[in-house]
Order: structure tokens, then C-alpha cells, then sequence
């Protein structure tokens, strides 16, 4: 053990780490060596909080015992099961169990290996659905901008964040966009759902009439979207995209990679916004971020629409070497069963309240400009250095991490969404951090 966490600087030169400034970051490596419940530890053996629940995903706190155990005793068991025309039990138990806490109608789950392959699935789901139903005009797919659904061809073609998009050519054709709800100038320091912008929703309608209803495959959107920075839906948006959605035969795919699992006091974000979607992509919260997995839900009459012609042959040419993983799908029944015993998945609602305080309380704080929350997350953003986008932020990163809180930023925004087992004083711990913090850089 003692030889693989010492590493020499020489030995960080294969890995190109990913979402990184590589060159900065291995010139001062920040190593994370072990983690228990709320904290990780370093590599000189120091205590981090852990402010971001990892990226998103340790909802239930790190190196659960009952999520650890059922890793060990399934990979003893049944380690690997091949997923084409084969099965195996555990697969069909968490498929049920999923289903049983989803949004009335959503019966049926496609299980992938992380967000991105959740959001291509639901993507292919959605073309192939129309084609099935005698509709193969439809082709066209809309996401929003500052949306994002993952970094494979599909989610960065739907998905609005332009660094994300820009070096990798045309991307899919027949993609528009809607745009970003984020309206500082009326909603700054807006706590919860946001009063303006849900007249947004309309542009949908417009870009429907633009390319006419009949080529219109699905509309994708983030309930929350998270990794542009927390951007809340202005009251009655969700509600809107339902209507017009409806009204003109389109899908609508909720990505709940980031909201699902109990981020925001509801097993779903479409459980908080009482919005049912067609389709809705999962992963991260799915097995508390320990194995990777994802899961797309859809409703019964999607999955009945391929459910035709002759038993024997492959009705959706689509999956994965692990989909349904017998390890990952023990780390998702120990997962949860763990929300569950603890009350996670509504735990959120519980400390809401505190949590959104506790950020407020930052709005005086040096080079805050807003602050935004919403169940167990919440955004702080900052004013950018002149001439120097992300570097203010980025510099508040570092010093947090030196003073023992991982944070997580996005541009010139501090994003935190911490475990779902985090106490009232480690908020407070979080929040006091970052009140320094923001003394501290320029």
C-alpha cells in the first residue's frame, strides 16, 4: 500500500487527467488517499471536507459499510455476467427496486455506465422510439444552452457549454437550442426558485414553429443545471416545457444525473417539480458514486413500442459490455437501502432551510455577485478578475482545499452540493471557510 500512495513526481506524467489543468496540478498534486463519511484524506495525512459529495455523486457519505460490504460479497459471488441475451438476478431486483421509487408511469430502466452513455441512450431511445411509431421525420433533438449532458458526441451536441463544444467540429445535425434561464439582473440572490423567467419556456415553441412540430424528436434539459454553475428553473419553466412538449407529440428527457437520489429533499427532481419527463437519465446517486453506473428510466409506452414483430430478434440495438454489472447493481441495492434506513433522499428538505441561510450569509462577502440554492446545493458566484476569467474562483478552490474543504467551481462560480449526511455544523464549517476565503484572494 505504502509504495502506491507515495508517488514521485516523475510517476504522475502517464496520467491525462481529465477536466484538469494538468501542467498546474502536477506541479502541486492535491492526493486524496482514503475517505470516510464527510471527509477525505491526503496524502499528508490531512482532513478534507468534502463540499462537493465527490462530483455530485457520494450522496450517502464515503465508504459506507453496507455499500462496501455488498461490493466484497458480491465480486466473491458473480463478478461479471455478460448483459446480451443473458441475465442474472441482482440485475432484475435493482431494475424493480428503481422502479418502485421513480415518477408514476416511468416502469422500465436501461442500465449504462455513467451519465454521458445515460444521456446517448436516452437520445437513441427517443429517435428510435418515433421511428418505431411510424414517425421517422422526427430527428431533430433540442437542448439548452449552458446545458449539460455528459461529453460524449450526443450530450455535447444537445448540451450548451462552449468550451465543451468548440474543438470537436459540427457534432450531431438538426440540434437548436433553447436558451439559459439565468437572469441576474432580476433574480441575484434569489433563494430557491427563481420569480422571473418562466416565460423562457415559450422559446421552445418558437423554435418548434421554426422547424415545425413534425421534425422534433425530444427536448432534454436539467432540471437543476449543475455543472454550468446551479441555474434554477424560474417558477412554472418545467411545468411550461410539459405543456408545449405535449401539445406537439415531442419527448421530454429530464437529466437527473446530478438532481436524482435526494439532491434537492426528493427522490427526484421531477418529484420537486412535480413534472413527470418521458424519459430521464440517471448515474452518479445510483450507487453513491462507488461503482459506475447509470440508469435510463422511460414510461411503459415507450418501452412497449419496440415490444413488436418476432420474439426472437433484438428489438433496440443499443447497450453496453456493463450494462448491469452484477457489482455495480449490489452497490446500487446497498445503496439504496442505505438512503432509505437514513432518510437521505429527504434529507435535503430537512436542512434545507439552514443550508440556504448558511450561503446567504456570504452575500456581503468580498467579490460575490450572486448566490443561488436549492435543496442540498447551492452556488456562490463571484465577480471575474478583469481580463482573467475562472482564475478568482479557481485561486478560492485552492485556498479552501488548503484550509481543509473541497469545493468545486465552474467558470467563475463556487458550486457546492455536499454528502446528504452532512450536520448543521459542517455547513457552518463550509460556509465559515469560505468567508475567509474570499478575504484572502484578489
Amino acid at each position: 500500500m505504502s509504495n502506491r500512495l507515495n508517488l514521485k513526481p516523475n510517476d504522475l506524467s502517464a496520467f491525462w487527467m481529465p477536466f484538469t489543468a494538468n501542467r498546474q496540478f502536477k506541479q502541486t498534486p492535491r492526493m486524496l488517499v482514503s475517505a470516510r463519511d464527510m471527509h477525505y484524506t491526503t496524502d499528508d495525512g490531512r482532513k478534507v471536507l468534502d463540499g462537493t459529495a465527490g462530483l455530485w455523486c457520494v450522496n450517502a457519505g464515503h465508504c459506507r459499510p453496507k455499500i462496501t460490504e455488498a461490493i466484497q460479497t458480491q465480486a466473491a459471488e458473480l463478478d461479471y455476467a455478460p448483459a446480451f441475451q443473458m441475465g442474472h438476478p441482482i440485475v432484475f431486483d435493482f431494475a424493480n427496486r428503481l422502479v418502485s421509487m421513480a415518477p408514476q408511469g416511468m416502469d422500465h430502466v436501461f442500465f449504462t455506465n455513467s451519465g454521458s452513455e445515460s444521456v446517448e441512450t436516452a437520445l437513441k431511445i427517443a429517435l428510435a422510439y418515433h421511428r418505431a411509431k411510424g414517425n421517422g421525420s422526427r430527428f431533430r433533438l433540442i437542448g439548452r444552452e449552458r446545458g449539460y449532458h455528459g461529453v460524449n458526441f450526443g450530450g455535447i451536441s444537445v448540451g450548451g457549454i462552449v468550451a465543451n463544444r468548440k474543438m470537436f467540429g459540427t457534432l450531431l445535425t438538426g440540434v437548436d437550442h433553447m436558451p439559459h434561464t439565468h437572469i441576474p439582473g432580476k433574480n441575484a440572490f434569489t433563494r430557491g426558485e427563481p420569480e422571473h423567467g418562466g416565460d423562457l419556456a415559450d422559446e421552445l415553441e418558437r423554435i418548434v414553429t421554426l422547424h415545425d412540430a413534425s421534425t422534433v424528436a425530444a427536448v432534454i434539459v436539467e432540471p437543476v443545471a449543475g455543472s454550468t454553475g446551479v441555474l434554477i428553473p424560474p417558477k412554472g419553466y418545467l411545468k411550461r416545457l410539459r405543456e408545449i412538449c405535449d401539445k406537439h407529440g415531442i419527448l421530454l428527457i429530464f437529466d437527473e444525473v446530478i438532481t436524482g437520489f435526494g439532491r434537492l429533499g426528493t427522490p427526484f427532481g421531477a418529484d420537486y417539480f412535480d413534472v413527470v419527463p418521458d424519459i430521464m437519465t440517471t448515474a452518479k446517486g445510483v450507487t453513491n458514486g462507488v461503482i459506475p453506473m447509470g440508469a435510463v428510466f422511460v414510461k411503459k409506452e415507450i418501452h412497449d413500442a419496440f415490444m413488436s414483430g418476432p420474439e426472437h430478434l433484438i428489438e433496440f440495438f443499443h447497450g453496453y459490455t456493463y450494462s448491469g454489472n452484477p457489482i455495480a447493481c449490489a452497490a446500487g441495492i446497498a445503496t439504496l437501502e442505505t438512503y432509505q434506513e437514513e432518510g437521505l433522499l429527504t434529507r435535503g428538505a430537512e436542512l434545507g432551510k439552514y443550508w440556504e441561510d448558511a450561503l446567504h450569509s456570504l452575500k456581503d462577502a468580498p467579490h460575490v455577485i450572486d448566490i443561488r440554492n436549492i435543496g442540498l446545493v447551492g452556488a456562490v458566484e463571484l465577480e471575474p478578475m478583469a481580463g482573467q476569467p475562472t482564475k478568482r474562483a479557481f485561486s478560492a478552490f485552492l485556498k479552501a482545499f488548503e484550509k481543509g474543504v473541497l469545493i468545486r467551481t465552474t467558470g467563475d462560480i463556487i458550486a457546492l452540493s455536499p454528502p446528504l449526511i452532512i450536520e448543521k455544523g459542517q455547513i457552518d464549517e463550509i460556509v465559515d471557510c469560505l468567508r475567509t476565503v474570499l478575504t484572502e484572494v484578489e
